[in-house]
């Protein structure tokens, strides 16, 4: 009987996946495996013509190797070869051996853990948790047999009562026994006694050792003699009886060693079935781990499988040959990109260019991808399922069958005919040689035109020149060539898509030394198709070499105009970072000008105020005569000096006012109107609105009359709920109010500044107005806590403090204050120089 169509389509593709050495392949994967069974189910391993299947088998181990990035340690763990077991279990009076118990116990503590693990991770690697779900977990049965077996899988003498009973009595016998015969050997006479014998066991009974001419003397048993022959080795007549008992004994702990064993097989027999599951889940688990593992020692990737084949495109990606990748020099990958309507790709070129390579690289990644392995490809890589696979490649030849090899090829190219279908990948090598060149090239183009529309994907390469024009007589047929290098007449295994190749016979003859008039006389006989076949892939070649070239010299030039912008971005970078610093430099240079214009005409201002209230108080209290020309002149210098430095004053703010806005703050204003109160901010002073004109702001600064811009003032934080006045900032509890002369800006003033986890160019902005604050709040000290770390704090602090004219004195904290972490200020040096 015929065998059916679905009996060939898959003996062809048995044979398809052993002449692309498949079998080889699994094998190399199975090496990764941690045990016997996971390797079998890994050499069981075949393609699956359904895309959904083929994808979950892949998303499986894409799962296992996230699992070995996370946790690089993992692994199945030990996993016992119980099949046979498992089938001896089966049998209802049957008893499992002592080492197939022990194994069990492994068995059951490897599917507890590996369930508890992978349903752990059940949301990050839902496949692999289902996978583990059937997995054994009973740990009192796993718990019993553990403890029924020593490390070297034998019974163990806690395995039940009796058998320890059992097994101490043995042992206090024969230690007995042992005894007894030492005695009985020391005691022997010397012609007797073995020199340095000691008691030994023969045939499982205790024996001394004696001389054979002192056997008539001891009489007993004889069990055995040295190699010599001149020692034997009695049982004496004073061990027989001890011997018995221990024999007896040695019977009744083997009973009740088997009685272990049966009860033991009796408790794993109702869950044969359950074990059985679980030896078969912890065997495809190892395989999806062997798998992971391979996938990450060369680095492929994923592909995606774009439903079935024919209907989708087929894309590789660097693809390389599996095997040569593992034993060889890395292979040259080859990329590949073919449309569902181009069906057929003719690949041509010389001998030992890579044409078969590339042929078995085809069909071997497609067939590693739909059997859940990541073949060796990169990303972007879409393959179509195929249903069945179909290969002719190699010396086929049967001396049995009476078939040559192209009688082997036509064989099985007419089975490909009748077999192979719209979801069939053919693989062909050499289509149309081991025959007349002429009549096997009229062979090949009938049988390329009919596979082009029968197939899902047809690659063939071949030698004949004729084929090669196919792909512009018929639509779906494609070109290529494996790249060959015609000035060092080598292969470069490069694959060429759109552009046959040429065979080079005559370049590779001269090369390797045929008389040039030959080679001239086989030119001559070449028809001029050919030579002008020859000629345009040779132009083709020259011009694709040029292009090349200059595509290199772009990408080198690519390169360099990267480097360039990365070098003009860095010094954009630094230019920008150098601006901010002048910035941040030429605002701590105008903020110290006008702290010390500041602190100048505060100063002035305090001496002329003391000066001039002296003089009142003199003309007050009329305790003694004042020349009123030295009122005249006193309030002349005041109104003077008024003058003056309202114009270093008015100079500092103009100049304050100038900093960009960015550098100022943004706060709100109350209604700018004659007699309203406000803050200079510049001055840190309280000021009456006079008149508003634009953005310009005419104000009376207790005496000193100053016109400011609108953006330098700031609204007062707290005035006196009865008067409206400001009240004194320090001034004594009972809210005693200042006089008109003596109001000055309510001050929030800390008798510590912490500077810790600023950077040095933030120092200055957060000390300075912490100084403000203490010495207009009239503090005795400031404590500035900046810590120890690399002193580039405590460095800043210092040089400002020691370019503040207004601090007389700071030192080092000392003990209890934080030492050299903390810098005190001390105020008290300069009230006391300013009273004096």
């Amino acid at each position: 009987m015929r065998p059916s169509s679905a009996e060939e389509a898959s003996a062809g593709t048995a044979h398809a996946l052993d002449v692309l050495e498949f079998p080889r392949v699994l094998e190399l994967i199975a090496r990764y495996a941690t045990s016997d069974v996971g390797a079998a189910e890994l050499h069981s391993a075949h393609p699956l013509a359904d895309p959904a299947e083929a994808e979950a088998a892949l998303h499986l181990v894409e799962e296992m190797t996230q699992l070995l990035h996370e946790v690089e340690a993992w692994s199945p763990g030990p996993i016992p070869d119980l099949r046979e077991a498992l089938r001896t279990l089966r049998l209802p009076d049957a008893v499992l051996g002592a080492e197939s118990l022990s194994s069990f116990a492994i068995l059951l503590a490897t599917a507890r853990r590996a369930r508890e693990e992978l349903l752990a991770r059940k949301e990050s690697i839902p496949r692999l948790a289902r996978l583990a779900e059937p997995l054994m977990a009973d740990r009192e049965l796993e718990e019993r047999l553990a403890r029924s077996f020593d490390e070297a899988g034998e019974v163990a003498d806690g395995a039940s009562p009796a058998l320890k009973r059992l097994r101490r009595t043995l042992r206090d016998r024969r230690a007995a026994l042992v005894e007894r015969l030492e005695r009985y050997s020391r005691d022997l006479p010397a012609h007797v006694r073995v020199p340095d014998a000691s008691v030994t066991v023969r045939s499982g009974r205790y024996c001394v050792p004696v001389r054979r001419e002192g056997r008539g003397t001891i009489g007993g048993i004889v069990h055995d003699e040295s190699a010599s022959r001149q020692t034997l080795f009695v049982e004496p007549p004073t061990a027989i009886e001890p011997m018995n008992e221990i024999r007896e004994a040695e019977l009744a702990e083997a009973r009740e060693v088997e009685r272990v064993l049966r009860s033991l097989t009796e408790a794993l027999r109702p869950g044969s079935d359950d074990l059985r599951r679980s030896l078969e889940q912890l065997a495809e688990i190892d395989a999806v781990w062997a798998k992971a593992r391979y996938a990450t020692s060369h680095g492929g990737q994923r592909p995606s499988l774009g439903g079935v084949a024919g209907r989708g495109p087929y894309r590789v990606v660097e693809g390389r040959h599996p095997l040569l990748l593992m034993y060889g020099d890395p292979p040259v990958p080859f990329t590949l990109n073919l449309e569902p309507d181009e069906s057929l790709l003719l690949v041509s070129g010389p001998n030992a260019g890579g044409k078969t390579v590339l042929l078995k690289s085809i069909g071997l990644l497609s067939a590693m991808a739909q059997s859940g392995i990541v073949p060796p490809v990169a990303d972007g890589t879409v393959l179509p399922c195929f249903s069945d696979f179909f290969a002719v490649i190699g010396d086929e030849q049967s001396i049995d069958a009476s078939l040559s090899t192209f009688s082997a090829h036509l064989v099985n190219l007419r089975q490909i005919l009748e077999t192979a279908g719209g979801r069939s990948l053919v693989l062909v090598d050499e289509l149309g040689s081991h025959t007349d060149p002429e009549e096997g090239a009229a062979l090949a183009a009938v049988v390329l035109e009919r596979l082009v529309g029968q197939t899902g994907l047809t690659v063939a390469t071949t030698h004949l020149g004729a084929l090669k024009a196919l792909a512009g007589e018929r639509p779906g047929i494609v070109n290529a060539s494996m790249e060959f290098d015609s000035e060092e007449i080598r292969p470069t295994f490069r694959f060429r898509r759109d552009r046959p190749g040429r065979s080079y016979a005559l370049q590779i003859a001269d090369r390797l030394g045929m008389p040039p008039e030959l080679l001239a006389a086989a030119r001559d006989r070449l028809s001029d198709l050919d030579r002008a076949m020859d000629e345009l892939l040779a132009d083709l070649e020259s011009r694709q070499a040029e292009l090349e070239a200059l595509m290199r010299v772009a990408e080198t030039r690519e390169v360099e105009l990267a480097r360039e912008g990365e070098a003009l971005a860095a010094r954009r970078t630094l230019i920008e970072r150098r601006e901010a610093e002048l910035e941040r430099s030429a605002r701590r240079a105008e903020e110290k000008y006008v702290r010390a214009a500041r602190t100048r005409v505060e100063d002035a201002v305090g001496r002329l105020e003391e000066e001039y209230a002296v003089v009142l108080s003199e003309l007050r209290s009329k305790t003694a005569e004042v020349p009123i020309a030295r009122v005249r002149s006193a309030d002349e210098e005041l109104t003077a000096a008024k003058r003056a430095a309202r114009s270093v004053v008015e100079r500092a703010v103009r100049e304050a006012g100038n900093r960009p806005e960015t550098a100022r703050e943004a706060e709100a204003l109350p209604a700018l109107a004659p007699g309203v109160k406000i803050r200079i901010r510049g001055l840190n002073r309280v000021a009456t609105v006079e008149e508003v004109r634009g953005d310009r702001v005419t104000l009376d600064a207790e005496g000193l009359r100053l016109t400011v811009p609108a953006t330098e003032l700031e609204a007062i934080e707290r005035l006196d709920e009865t008067t409206g006045e400001d009240r004194v900032a320090g001034g004594p509890e009972t809210g005693r109010r200042a006089s008109t002369a003596e109001v000055r800006p309510v001050i929030h003033a800390r008798a510590e500044v912490d500077l810790r986890g600023l950077r040095v160019d933030e120092v200055e902005p957060a000390l300075l107005p912490a100084i403000d604050a203490a010495i207009v709040a009239d503090l005795p000290a400031l404590r500035i806590i900046h810590g120890k770390g690399t002193g580039a704090v405590r460095a800043e602090v210092k040089a400002l403090l020691e370019g503040d004219e207004r601090i007389p004195n700071h030192r080092p904290g000392g003990p209890g204050e934080g030492g050299e972490g903390v810098t005190v200020i001390e105020f008290a040096s300069r009230r006391e120089s300013g009273n004096g």
